[in-house]
């Protein structure tokens, strides 16, 4: 259970992404997951396997979401 009602959560919340080295702040989390998701399904190696990794952070909720190895 949640500890906060999903309709008291806002719509929209700010997530942080790194990838291939790049920083990237987004205001919008669901524009965050369709660009990676988008970027995921484009291409191929590894690049496609940095931007699966930060979409999978995406879809559990992660506020900062990297491609690094931690």
């Amino acid at each position: 259970m949640l500890a906060i009602p999903e309709l008291a959560m806002p719509k929209t919340r700010t997530v942080t992404t790194v990838c291939d080295g790049k920083r990237e702040v987004w205001t919008d989390y669901e524009e965050a997951k369709a660009y990676f998701l988008e970027l995921m399904m484009s291409t191929e190696g590894e690049e496609r396997d940095r931007a699966e990794c930060v979409y999978i952070q995406l879809l559990h909720g992660l506020d900062e979401c990297s491609d690094e190895d931690e």
